[in-house]
């Protein structure tokens, strides 16, 4: 072990753990960086999209990525949603009085500008990988921020709840016939829910990230697709859910690869400790029908570097391992992360039910929203700041 000693340990190689090192070294913290091994594999292309909220730009740009981010990124200007009647809701961002409701951003091209903005950043030192023994250097808090499959919150003791879906996730990129204008659609076609998010890649004005819940065995038969066939019932798939709005999509067609994993609602039981932390998916998992799972864990970001500076202002004598001031950190993140998971996961379970008087209601209950403005702005409103 080195006898350097470190403010903070990072442990994790994506977003979350990047923003983290990055916000630290900002905010005068020395930072050990614990890369761990990527989650994509060497040469594999990385069709991954986040959709990310007003929070997480802010945080971007205080850490000086987001300039470079914006070419590799989308406006999302309207949303519309759809039952699996005749049940719609639409938001603007007109009708929100913001210039967007979202950005879709590519996955790849985020890891990649934090990696290069950590380079130059000071007071950042690369370390091996945390261990099971714990970490190789010397640090008062250790911050894990390794994923939803983190080894060092199991040595940690923490427990790991985590209710399986039965579902899937099937994403690939996509290009339209027929220009998207910025507008995101999701279907609640019960029991999947097929989501097109605009993106600029490979054509700024007609191409989608497609995230697609679908039941495990459909899953595994969409992935086993060729090419062809995977567009042909991503096709019918839409003209069977609106025809209409199948029209003003287009043709869809291929861009990527096709990729797959299961989904799940998680939590872990406890956050923090004294001398550790956890952040993003190390601490909590949502079904990405509300896009929110990248936002949560940069709000858990912008939540940790603000009490620790707080903290370190307030009562300069308390180390950034003291265990009170993680608490509060806790605390902060807790309820609004909780209020999210209980969101998605009352929405996927509603349209899971194919009885009859419910599939009624929650299409009633989605054209009831859809004219009353108020309620539609109180909703879009705690979507883009929902972290």
């Amino acid at each position: 072990m080195s006898t350097t000693k470190f403010d903070v340990c990072v442990s994790g190689s994506g977003a979350v753990a990047m923003s983290l090192a990055l916000a630290l070294s900002r905010e005068g913290w020395s930072v050990a960086w614990a890369k761990s091994p990527q989650v994509i594999p060497t040469g594999s292309a990385d069709i991954r999209t986040y959709a990310l909220n007003a929070r997480s730009i802010a945080l971007l740009e205080r850490l000086r990525v987001w300039p470079a981010l914006r070419q590799w990124s989308s406006p999302v200007l309207e949303m519309d949603i759809r039952g699996d009647e005749a049940g719609a809701i639409s938001f603007s961002a007109w009708q929100q009085k913001v210039s967007e409701l979202a950005w879709i951003v590519d996955a790849g091209a985020l890891e990649r500008l934090l990696g290069q903005a950590l380079e130059f950043a000071p007071r950042v030192e690369v370390v091996p990988p945390v261990t099971e023994k714990g970490p190789a250097v010397l640090a008062d808090l250790l911050a894990v921020c390794e994923g939803k499959q983190s080894t060092t919150r199991a040595a940690l003791g923490v427990e790991f709840t985590r209710q399986e879906y039965g579902h899937w996730g099937v994403a690939a990129r996509l290009k339209a016939t027929e220009p998207h204008h910025g507008v995101a659609r999701q279907w609640f076609r019960s029991p999947d829910i097929l989501a097109l998010l605009p993106f600029n890649d490979p054509d700024p004005a007609a191409s989608y990230g497609l995230v697609w819940s679908v039941p495990q065995a459909r899953a595994e038969h969409l992935l086993a697709l060729s090419a062809e066939d995977f567009e042909r019932e991503l096709n019918d798939a839409l003209f069977q859910s609106d025809s209409e709005l199948a029209a003003r999509v287009g043709q869809l067609s291929l861009t990527s690869s096709v990729a797959g994993w299961p989904l799940a609602l998680a939590k872990a039981q406890r956050w923090a400790g004294p001398g550790w932390v956890l952040l993003g998916d190390a601490a909590h998992q949502v079904h990405p029908l509300s896009g929110q799972g990248l936002n949560l864990g940069l709000a858990d970001v912008d939540t940790l570097a603000a009490e620790l500076t707080q903290a370190r202002q307030r009562e300069p004598w308390r180390l950034p391992g003291d265990e009170r001031t993680l608490q509060r950190y806790a605390r902060q993140r807790q309820l609004p992360t909780q209020a999210m998971q209980g969101l998605t996961d009352g929405l996927l379970k509603l349209f899971a039910d194919q009885h009859g008087p419910v599939k009624d209601l929650r299409n009633l209950g989605m054209s009831m929203v859809q004219r009353l403005t108020p309620v539609k702005q109180w909703l879009v409103g705690r979507a883009l700041d929902a972290s």
